[in-house]
């Protein structure tokens, strides 16, 4: 049974113990504090391409897409070091995460200079959902998922994106996921995940360094607010790259793909300029519902990663961010002429099937009978699933203020 989780910013046991332990080895001379700065990751993710290392990092992007990483993982790490006062674990994982990033952006590189007609795979119109985050859209998103005529990326597409024989970005996964559990006990409450289970497509934001993924674990308000008003272009032309890619080597291509990320929001002009013939679901829920459930994911996060987090700046921030994305949908649907659907949190608990039929007419989709019998395995399977415990800790949290 995971430990109670008595305050927002409770961390679990072993995350407890590993910080400690890797304080202790840093200090001792032990181990080496892991290098945290963009040339060392260069240098380490580059190493195996050796000559080839600049041209395997161009492959397939502009020169314009290059130069919008480099900067942005400069400017990321420099924040890290500036704000985010990550203790050691924090700065563990936060060095895992970028050395991933610089990894599989530089295989990624390879991969479309050997295959470069990965990036020429045409696309069926998406079904892309729109919403704050914990406002509905995971239930959406995983109910639509379930549609046989849909597409899906699952967690071990998502984190592990750039393709890999006999399944082992699946294994991966796994183990990853039992890792962080470890780490953190109330993870799977707040956002459920398994390797081969239905995923957001965050991961493939971050993987050219948007900066919602990061913003979530770390106090980065500088790199943030640069990031919020910067060109999302670069990011998402490689989001579409890998788009393209996971749907060729899946064979995946020819189905809508049901896609969700709260980041879409932000960037919802851009991302519609480059799939102009989607389909588009908007999840709405009451912003303080909303935010006390973001603020809670974000808590959680942090406080594995820093010693020294703030709640007034984490609410601060989810306030600003719940604002800035409602200012951005309502000024790109405002022209929007292609179909869209609008589901409410409410309604989806009080009738989610007469909901989802409302969103597949105003989509102009037809709901077959596989699909909604598919949906009612998901929500029968929902009853006793992880996050009815993150409603639970949020209503605890109200009452001892």
């Amino acid at each position: 049974m995971a430990a109670v989780r008595d305050h927002l910013l409770a961390r679990g046991p072993l995350a407890e113990r590993a910080n400690a332990f890797l304080g202790k080895a840093w200090q001792r001379g032990w181990l080496p504090p892991p290098a945290l700065d963009p040339d060392a990751l260069w240098a380490l993710a580059a190493k195996p391409y050796g000559a080839r290392a600049e041209a395997v990092e161009h492959g397939g992007r502009s020169d314009e897409d290059v130069a919008d990483f480099r900067e942005r993982l400069t400017r990321l790490i420099a924040a890290a070091h500036a704000e985010a006062d990550l203790n050691p674990l924090g700065r563990t994982m936060a060095w895992g995460q970028l050395a991933r990033v610089v990894k599989n952006r530089l295989a990624f590189g390879a991969l479309w200079l050997e295959r470069p007609e990965l990036l020429d795979t045409p696309l069926a119109p998406p079904v892309i959902i729109i919403g704050h985050m914990r406002s509905g859209t995971t239930r959406i998103h995983t109910l639509l998922a379930a549609d046989p005529a849909f597409s899906h990326t699952r967690y071990c597409d998502a984190y592990h994106p750039v393709p890999a024989p006999l399944g082992m970005n699946r294994v991966k996964a796994a183990l990853e996921l039992a890792m962080l559990g470890a780490l953190n006990p109330w993870m799977q409450s707040i956002h459920p995940m398994a390797a081969g289970a239905v995923e957001e497509e965050l991961a493939w934001l971050s993987a050219a360094l948007h900066h919602s993924i990061y913003e979530a674990q770390w106090h980065i308000p500088a790199y943030s607010a640069w990031s919020e008003v910067r060109d999302p272009a670069p990011v998402y032309r490689e989001f579409i790259r890998i788009l393209r890619t996971d749907a060729a080597t899946r064979g995946l291509a020819a189905k809508p793909r049901v896609m969700k990320v709260p980041a879409f929001a932000e960037d919802l002009a851009t991302l519609l300029e480059l799939l102009p013939e989607a389909r588009l679901v908007h999840a709405q829920r009451a912003h303080d519902a909303v935010l006390r459930s973001a603020v809670s994911l974000a808590a959680n996060q942090m406080a594995i990663q820093s010693d020294t987090c703030d709640l007034t700046a984490i609410e601060s921030r989810w306030r600003h961010k719940i604002a800035l994305r409602e200012e951005r949908v309502a000024s790109a649907l405002a022209g929007w002429q292609g179909p869209l659907a609008r589901l409410t949190f409410d309604d989806l608990n009080a009738d989610w099937e007469g909901a989802i039929a409302r969103c597949y007419a105003d989509l102009g989709i037809t709901l077959t009978g596989p699909a909604l019998m598919a949906m009612h395995k998901v929500m029968a399977a929902s009853t006793s699933g992880h996050h009815h415990a993150h409603a639970a800790q949020l209503a605890r949290f109200a009452q001892t203020g």
